[in-house]
């Protein structure tokens, strides 16, 4: 939605600063001609020690938690680095979300970005050992800290980046691996996912670069003060598979993971409070 003179976003311009008018626009109210979006119309809180598995009712938080698509809404639904909004909508039959506008067409979906491995099979002989380790890993990868959405439509039959990287062995679900393929993305480097990011790379374009996708998905605390990507364990540029080779190289993952959870909750938190009215 572009913001012209006319528009609501114009007219919120001229009574707020600039960052607490990327609101949701869930719902509009007519009043002098001017369409005001409602702050707080649509649930307008989140709370980052939701457990998400707790209203799937069995099933996959990305597809079955209602809660989880609803603060997935509220918090992408903002300004672009381009000043544009990407407003999302939840009520496009078959789609989890969606926009379009000027910027283009996207179908969107929920993507955890973190992972205990509490179900590989492949590494049961290692998250067996230190079941309470893992199940706290797994606990803190159900909130909303640990998710993320992504473009989930195919394109002539290639896998969505939600399905490459967890197919892809030379990231094997890692969200640290992943960001380094999109941070290369942006300087047109080769990485393990390149060929499937660029698929989506009128999505990824409306963040114009590395740092305004970091920022605008509040992924800030995974990445240093140069802009490089903060590794859960040594990275030695994508020639071997990540693998544990024991229960410590384990435990540090876990510690980086849960580290980066916790971050990225309060940032969120931060986030609602600057810009979305949440006390």
């Amino acid at each position: 939605m572009k913001a012209t003179g006319n528009s609501p976003v114009a007219f919120w311009r001229g009574w707020l600063p600039p960052r607490l008018i990327s609101v949701v626009m869930c719902k509009k109210n007519r009043t002098n001609n001017q369409e005001i979006f409602l702050k707080g119309c649509d649930k307008l809180y989140i709370d980052t020690n939701f457990n998400f598995y707790s209203d799937s009712n069995g099933g996959d938080p990305d597809s079955a938690s209602p809660t989880l698509r609803r603060y997935h809404k509220i918090l992408w639904s903002k300004l672009l680095p381009n000043g544009e909004i990407l407003e999302l909508s939840d009520t496009k039959i078959g789609s989890y979300l969606y926009h379009i506008s000027e910027q283009g067409e996207f179908f969107l979906g929920s993507d955890a970005i973190t992972h205990s491995y509490k179900n590989h099979k492949r590494k049961s002989w290692l998250t067996e050992q230190i079941p309470d380790e893992v199940k706290e890993l797994f606990d803190a990868g159900s909130t909303i800290g640990a998710y993320i959405i992504f473009p989930n439509n195919r394109i002539n039959g290639k896998h969505t980046i939600n399905q490459a990287r967890g197919v892809n062995s030379l990231i094997d679900d890692r969200f640290d691996l992943t960001l380094e393929c999109i941070r290369r993305f942006y300087l047109e480097q080769e990485s393990p996912l390149y060929s499937t990011l660029l698929i989506y790379k009128t999505f990824f374009d409306l963040f114009h670069d590395f740092e305004g996708y970091t920022r605008f998905f509040l992924l800030d605390d995974l990445v240093d003060e140069n802009g490089n990507v903060k590794f859960y364990l040594p990275f030695d540029d994508f020639k071997t598979r990540p693998t544990f080779s024991d229960v410590g190289e384990y435990l540090s993952y876990k510690k980086g993971v849960i580290e980066f959870i916790s971050s990225r909750n309060k940032r969120i938190e931060d986030y609602m409070k600057a810009n979305k009215g949440q006390a």
